[in-house]
């Protein structure tokens, strides 16, 4: 009875892991590090910037939002809630990292991979303090946002390498395919700068009087979406190739996924264009970049592979059942 006990199944999955309980806590780890960018797109368009407009305390004498005439409860309690929201992301890395610790056999690609993302989130927490000690520079506001792909490839790589082995890689697909590969996912980290130059520049910069850009917003749009477009570009090349050169199956899923994802992105992008930038399109925006991210990296892993996973032994033996002497 008691192995029904939620609390026990997780305490175990850290303390006893497995390699599949490993691979879902990091899976943990990609949806909090992809939906604390969505919160930050929140923060953003609702302009909650400096909803609390002291670092690490809300305010300058509490660490909790507090009535303010200077700033509406509305904003505090969204900049507050994405605070805590790092606080979750930091707990599961902390969890993760446990866990590939208490893994047998240790595998130590996995401990590596996992110390970042705790290590990570406390980087992000420092970048955060100088957001608002700078009253939200869009410098400073886009370095913020690309903190998070940034972690997410550790936290991508840990979830790939946590289902498969140590072997020395072997290539499933030739080097064009992989080059095409990588060159994608460049043009997808590319993109994601620019991104974050167009908000900067235009309207949900966090709070009405934060500084922007300097730049033309109709350029930077414009420099944006043909960024975008190559992106497709290379997708459809490296599909096409894919499907010549039967390339594996996994690898053309991946692919069509994020093929279709970034279809979708386009679209939300022309509409929330057309639309005068509503702030609903533009987390949802937000979120689907960080979706596009995630396939274009898993495309990326699907290019080779590293053998089974090691045998498992059990980090410490449970001996509450065995049988006591009489």
């Amino acid at each position: 009875m008691a192995d029904r006990n939620p609390l026990i199944r997780v305490r175990d999955s850290v303390w006893r892991p497995t390699p599949a309980s490993l691979r879902l806590l990091a899976l943990l780890g990609v949806l909090g590090n992809a939906g604390i960018i969505g919160t930050g797109g929140a923060v953003r368009v609702t302009e909650s910037g400096l909803g609390c407009p002291t670092w690490p305390k809300c305010t300058g004498d509490s660490l909790v939002p507090v009535h303010s005439p200077e700033h509406p409860a509305m904003n505090m309690a969204i900049e507050f809630g994405n605070r805590m929201l790092t606080f979750l992301v930091l707990a599961v890395g902390v969890l993760v990292f446990v866990a590939a610790l208490r893994l047998r056999p240790r595998r130590r690609s996995l401990v590596l991979l996992a110390a970042a993302q705790p290590a990570s989130v406390f980087a992000q927490a420092i970048i955060g303090g100088i957001v608002v000690l700078t009253e939200l520079h869009p410098t400073s506001v886009s370095l913020h946002f690309l903190v998070s792909p940034a972690l997410l490839i550790f936290c991508v790589a840990l979830w790939m390498r946590a289902g498969e082995g140590d072997d020395p890689p072997r290539r499933l697909t030739g080097p064009v395919l992989r080059g095409l590969s990588l060159a994608l996912c460049a043009a997808t980290a590319v993109v994601l700068v620019a991104g974050t130059v167009v908000t900067g520049t235009g309207p949900h910069s966090g709070d009405t009087e934060s500084r922007r850009y300097g730049f033309n917003i109709e350029d930077v749009t414009r420099v944006h979406s043909l960024l975008a477009w190559v992106t497709v570009a290379l997708t459809v090349v490296l599909l096409a190739a894919a499907y010549r050169t039967k390339a594996p199956a996994l690898f053309r899923r991946r692919l069509l996924f994020l093929f279709a994802v970034e279809l979708v992105q386009g679209l939300i992008g022309y509409v929330q264009y057309f639309n005068g930038v509503p702030g609903t399109l533009v987390v949802l925006h937000m979120l689907v970049a960080a979706v596009m991210w995630i396939a274009t990296l898993r495309v990326v892993f699907a290019t080779r592979e590293r053998g089974p996973v090691p045998v498992h032994t059990p980090a410490e033996t449970d001996t509450s059942r065995e049988p006591q002497p009489v």
